[in-house]
């Protein structure tokens, strides 16, 4: 069963479906070993992994695995990185929450702007009960991103990743939909579940 890359807008972003002119943009990301130094995996240095990356983005579409969306800034149109909502299974109505985000964007709320609307997308078109997000120990600003979203800080995953010969924990969060549909109404969202500013587009 596939699932539509959904199209979202926020009050300063836009987050669309991933197109083959965006290789470019996500290899300079991808490639950057400030913005992979927390990552589960090492920097790019070919760039066919770039063309591998958007194939991935569409099977997951094609296969209903998830959704993967670019996040472009609407004020110049520049792209910041890209959220996703990743191993999907309708059966435990359960989800994985990832984001990556250029250097340049990082201490201005875009991750967790974004996050926001794509789990208020998530939990209502795929009608979620949990979502769960992971955060290597060291990477503090991302633990505060999930913890702005209402996650809760469920375990650590001891020396669960080794990359380039690094040893490191993750920390395990969760959020139910209890929680969020809490932390929604007391943002003061109104009916349909949007969160204020995250307009869906066909």
């Amino acid at each position: 069963m596939s699932l539509p890359t959904p199209t979202l807008t926020t009050s300063r972003l836009h987050l669309r479906p991933f197109v083959e002119a965006d290789a470019e943009d996500i290899y300079a990301l991808q490639s950057n070993a400030k913005v992979l130094r927390y990552w589960d995996s090492e920097p790019w240095s070919d760039r066919a992994a770039a063309t591998r990356f958007l194939e991935r983005c569409q099977r997951m579409e094609a296969e209903g695995l998830g959704a993967r969306v670019a996040i472009d800034r609407l004020s110049d149109g520049a792209f910041l990185g890209w959220c996703a909502i990743n191993d999907w299974d309708p059966d435990f109505r359960s989800a994985s929450l990832g984001y990556c985000f250029r250097e340049e964007a990082w201490g201005q709320g875009y991750a967790t702007e974004a996050a926001r609307a794509m789990l208020d997308w998530a939990y209502g078109a795929l009608d979620l009960n949990r979502m769960q997000a992971e955060a290597d120990t060291r990477n503090i600003a991302s633990a505060r991103v999930l913890e702005k979203l209402g996650f809760t800080l469920e375990g650590t995953l001891r020396e669960d990743c080794i990359v380039g010969g690094v040893v490191s924990d993750s920390w395990v969060y969760g959020l139910l939909r209890r929680e969020w549909e809490s932390a929604t109404a007391s943002s003061g969202a109104v009916s349909g579940r949007k969160t204020p500013g995250a307009v869906a587009s066909p």
